[in-house]
């Protein structure tokens, strides 16, 4: 047998029914240091803070044994405040930024289909 098209014998995305207004938005930053280097990231973070505007909340984060990149959660209502606490960084940071769920809220959203 063939395989289907695209969108063929898929089950609706779950995700697609998340709601902003049900509260803040996570986010899943990846931070990779420019040349790979943290010294200048961690020294301006030693210097002038984190940088972040009001209402952005800073989670937590963990940094590759390699010390070139970093994982971070941030939540925020608004996406212009992250994108705002980016441009603080991006001369020493290129940034990937992935919108995630809790595995809470994602236990919630597929509870009934499972």
């Amino acid at each position: 047998m063939g395989q289907a098209g695209a969108g063929e014998n898929r089950e609706p995305n779950p995700a697609a029914h998340v709601q902003q207004s049900r509260g803040p938005v996570l986010f899943m930053i990846v931070e990779h240091f420019r040349g790979g280097d943290p010294i200048p990231v961690y020294r301006r973070f030693r210097d002038q803070g984190r940088l972040a505007p009001d209402g952005l909340e800073y989670l937590g984060s963990w940094v590759t044994q390699d010390l070139a990149h970093c994982y971070q959660v941030m939540s925020c209502d608004d996406r212009a405040l992250l994108d705002a606490w980016i441009d603080q960084w991006r001369d020493l940071v290129e940034f990937d930024v992935i919108p995630v769920l809790s595995s809470a809220d994602v236990r919630a959203l597929v509870a009934d289909r499972l």
